[in-house]
C-alpha cells in the first residue's frame, strides 16, 4: 500500500512538473518570431537610411555639375579683332535665345537641388518617410524635363555651330570662336551629366517607396 501510494504520489508531481513546463515550450516560438520581425526591420531601416545618404551624395553631384554648366554658358564670349578695335567680331551667349533658355533653366535646376537637400536629409534622420521622398520623386521628375529640354536645345546650336547647315546657308563658327564653341559644348556635356544623375535620384526614389 504504501509503495501504491508513493507512486501515486511521484505521478501527480510528474504531472504537475510537466504542466508547469509546457508554456514554456509554447513561448519560445512567438519570442524568436519577434526577434526575426525587428530584425528584418531593422535591416530594412539600415537599407533605406543607405539609400537615403546616396540620394544625398548624388543629388550634391547633380549640382557640382548643373553649377558648372551654368557658369560656363554664362561666361561663354569670346571677341575677334578685324583690322581695328572699333570694328570687331563678337560671339556671346546672349546672343542667342537657346543659350539664354539654357542658362536661365539651369539656373532654375541648381536653385532646386539647393532646395531639395533638407528634404534629402529628413529622409536619412526619417528612412520611412514617405511624404518627403514622395516629393523628391515629383519635383525631381520636372526637373528632368526642364533639364533635358535645356540641354538637348543647347546641343542642336552646337551641332551647327561646329557642323553648319549647307541648305540653310548657315555657316561653321567653331573655326573662328573656338573658345566659344568649347565653353558652349562643355556646358552642354555637364548638363546631360546633370540629366543621367538626376534620373539615377528619381530610380533611388522609386526604390526606397517601393520597400514601404
Amino acid at each position: 500500500m504504501e509503495k501504491s501510494e508513493s507512486t501515486k504520489v511521484d505521478v501527480v508531481e510528474n504531472t504537475k512538473e510537466r504542466k508547469g513546463k509546457a508554456p514554456l515550450l509554447g513561448t519560445a516560438a512567438p519570442v524568436a518570431a519577434t526577434a526575426a520581425a525587428a530584425s528584418a526591420t531593422h535591416a530594412k531601416r539600415s537599407a533605406k537610411r543607405g539609400i537615403a545618404i546616396f540620394d544625398l551624395i548624388l543629388r550634391i553631384a547633380a549640382f557640382a555639375s548643373a553649377l558648372g554648366a551654368t557658369v560656363a554658358m554664362a561666361t561663354t564670349d569670346e571677341t575677334l579683332p578685324f583690322f581695328t578695335q572699333f570694328f570687331q567680331f563678337e560671339a556671346s551667349y546672349d546672343d542667342l535665345p537657346t543659350f539664354t533658355f539654357f542658362v536661365v533653366g539651369m539656373g532654375i535646376v541648381v536653385a532646386y537641388l539647393v532646395l531639395s537637400v533638407p528634404f534629402s536629409i529628413v529622409c536619412i534622420v526619417r528612412p520611412h518617410a514617405v511624404v518627403p521622398r514622395l516629393l523628391l520623386i515629383i519635383f525631381d521628375t520636372v526637373i528632368i524635363a526642364l533639364t533635358t529640354g535645356a540641354a538637348g536645345s543647347a546641343a542642336a546650336i552646337v551641332y551647327l555651330a561646329h557642323n553648319g547647315n549647307q541648305d540653310a546657308n548657315w555657316l561653321a563658327i567653331c573655326q573662328q570662336f573656338g573658345d566659344f564653341c568649347q565653353r558652349a559644348s562643355g556646358a552642354v556635356v555637364a548638363a546631360f551629366v546633370t540629366v543621367v544623375i538626376l534620373i539615377l535620384l528619381v530610380v533611388l526614389s522609386a526604390s526606397s517607396l517601393r520597400r514601404h
